[in-house]
């Protein structure tokens, strides 16, 4: 059973994630896709398509370091197919994930990293095709 000290610790953990300004993240996930010879491009279409931001409108968010809270809370049209993201981010099954911000996040993480594992960006973006 959960205690008072395990919630408190809990919901400051998801505080400390959701304030961390997105624009500090964003050249993480570059980074990480880069290192395994992936490109900014790919990294920033993937994100477009989980959120629904344009390009534009993503590199504003990037530039004034909006928080992850209100980057994926804002995200004009989250992507209906990102319920058929599964597996272990973490150590922690992002289908499992019930706080649904912190969900949102973590199909993103779960995306980059099979981004960075050498999938085709058809599978990362679950196409028809690559979901029978």
């Amino acid at each position: 059973m959960a205690t008072s000290t395990d919630s408190t610790a809990a919901a400051k953990r998801l505080e400390r994630i959701y304030g961390m300004s997105f624009g500090l993240i964003y050249p993480l996930y570059v980074a990480k896709a880069e290192k395994k010879n992936r490109t900014k491009r790919e990294v920033d279409k993937i994100i477009r398509w989980l959120t629904g931001y344009n390009q534009r409108q993503l590199m504003a968010h990037v530039r004034k370091e909006t928080t992850v809270e209100a980057f994926i809370d804002g995200a004009p049209a989250l992507n209906p197919d990102r319920a058929l993201i599964t597996g272990v981010v973490c150590g922690v099954r992002v289908e499992n994930v019930e706080e649904p911000t912190l969900r949102e996040l973590r199909y993103l993480d779960k995306l980059i990293d099979e981004l960075a594992r050498g999938k085709s960006m058809e599978k990362i973006l679950r196409s028809p095709a690559s979901t029978v």
